[in-house]
């Protein structure tokens, strides 16, 4: 089937039809790097690393071209004040966070973006880019500041589904003497002393955080983009306030399809709590994934995000993680036992392309990979090689869409506690003797051993093989 995505803007599922299917375009909100990174942070780059590599394999192909766009914030309060706290410049703190979530970005099999746009390297757009909006007469400076009037934008809240007087009469926020009504937002503000600063017409400042996305837009990409996506914690108020800004720029605010002139679809992927908790540092419960990525095989922690849907809630828990292993041991444990069968063929089956094309399910996809794993588990029982090799050849072009199954089966299962190795190997032998003495009380006690150890055996031509139960 063709693709279909949830369009977060208009609240329903749509198929996707890129404004130029030679250039599909797509952004997604990258990290800012002062820290390391959490597990929640590593949703998006995984969910929309899927996305992007199904659009290569439908438009790339007939000569199509998919550009996608992941930005990195490196000016920000909290960049400053790290380094502030350690007595370095901003640029060293950067560096520093941005190599190490590259690392575990790669370490997640999460493709490099074909452009990571820097916030510093960019200041020149979004200063004219405010000046755009000012000449539009969709903002106003005051005291150094530059602030959007959101009263400017009458559909200001679409997104959102926010509707602009009620947010203004509900507000409960202290409000600048400086701002027209509570809700207008900061485009250009002053730089304190001791915070990086740049020259514009409303005096030496730094952007705010919501204009640095549209006006990195617009200068890598163009106007509009096919895709926008991102957490669903961002949707208000930083993708609110990026289609204000990105419209207005341009003289369209009072347009009926004024959005459309920005982005044509919108992504969100949903909240990831731990233990049925939200993070807090309050709680302790911030887990980062530099961590995570030390401690078990990347694949893992991909599988885990990607375990649910994108637009739900995902609980992070240990038995997530352990039945994420089991699940990429009994795939890898079919490729494993196929390994002297060459595959043939590298085009999913119809039932994955089904699930994954219908707004990135998956759950579904992954059932795929089972019932393919099945089918290789039984073409090397029969005997059937030709089976099987369709089948590898299904398995290995369907999993390379959800960026799994990256790893040598070998090199995976070498990863299995040294022990456990030791043991299942030696009950394998005691087994095959205890076959050939037709002893069948002891072959059913060393079967119920391997059970016990959660080890299921697979018997070919050539000898027994094993891996931990999926």
């Amino acid at each position: 089937m063709p693709l279909h995505i949830h369009d977060t803007l208009r609240r329903e599922k749509r198929l996707f039809e890129p404004r130029d299917p030679s250039r599909v375009t797509l952004y997604v909100c990258g990290p800012t790097v002062y820290d390391y990174a959490h597990i929640g942070n590593a949703r998006p780059p995984v969910v929309f690393d899927v996305l992007v590599r199904l659009l290569r394999r439908t438009y790339e192909p007939s000569g199509g071209q998919v550009i996608y766009a992941r930005n990195v914030t490196d000016v920000d309060d909290k960049i400053n004040q790290k380094a502030a706290r350690e007595g370095v410049p901003i640029g060293e703190v950067t560096a520093r966070y941005e190599a190490a979530y590259l690392e575990d970005m790669a370490r997640l099999n999460v493709s490099a973006p074909d452009i990571a746009p820097h916030v510093t390297d960019h200041i020149d757009a979004i200063v004219g880019q405010i000046q755009a909006i000012v000449d539009a007469g969709c903002a106003y400076a005051a005291e150094g500041h530059v602030l959007f009037d959101v009263s400017s934008y009458p559909a200001y809240g679409a997104l959102s589904g926010r509707n602009l007087d009620d947010m203004i009469a509900g507000a409960r926020v202290e409000v600048a003497p400086y701002k027209k009504n509570p809700h207008d937002f900061v485009l250009w503000k002053p730089s304190k002393a001791d915070e990086p600063s740049w020259p514009s017409p409303w005096g030496d400042g730094r952007p705010g955080w919501h204009i640095e996305c549209s006006a990195m837009i617009e200068k890598t990409l163009g106007l509009p983009i096919d895709i926008h996506g991102g957490g669903i914690d961002l949707v208000f108020p930083h993708h609110e306030n990026e289609i204000a800004q990105g419209v207005c720029a341009h003289g369209h605010a009072h347009g009926d399809e004024a959005h459309d002139e920005y982005a044509r679809y919108w992504m969100h992927n949903g909240f990831l709590t731990v233990d049925a908790e939200k993070m807090s540092k309050s709680i302790g419960n911030v887990l980062l994934l530099h961590d995570l990525v030390q401690a078990m095989p990347g694949e893992v922690v991909r599988w885990a995000l990607l375990s649910a849907h994108y637009r739900q809630p995902l609980d992070w828990n240990q038995g997530l993680l352990d039945q994420s292993r089991k699940n990429l041991d009994r795939l890898y444990g079919a490729l494993h036992r196929a390994a002297d069968i060459a595959p043939d063929g590298d085009q999913p089956p119809a039932e994955f392309l089904k699930a994954v094309e219908d707004d990135l399910n998956t759950p579904g996809a992954m059932a795929s990979l089972f019932a393919l794993s099945s089918e290789i588990e039984r073409g090397m029982t029969a005997g059937d090689h030709a089976a099987v090799a369709r089948a590898k050849g299904q398995l290995i072009a369907s999993a390379d869409i959800l960026g799994v199954l990256q790893s040598d089966p070998a090199e995976w299962f070498s990863g299995v506690d040294e022990g456990l190795k030791t043991e299942v190997e030696g009950l394998l032998a005691d087994r095959q003797a205890a076959r050939a003495e037709k002893n069948w009380a002891e072959a059913d006690r060393i079967r119920d051993r391997l059970n016990a150890l959660n080890v299921v055996v697979m018997d070919g031509p050539t000898g027994a093989t094993w891996r931990v139960k999926g």
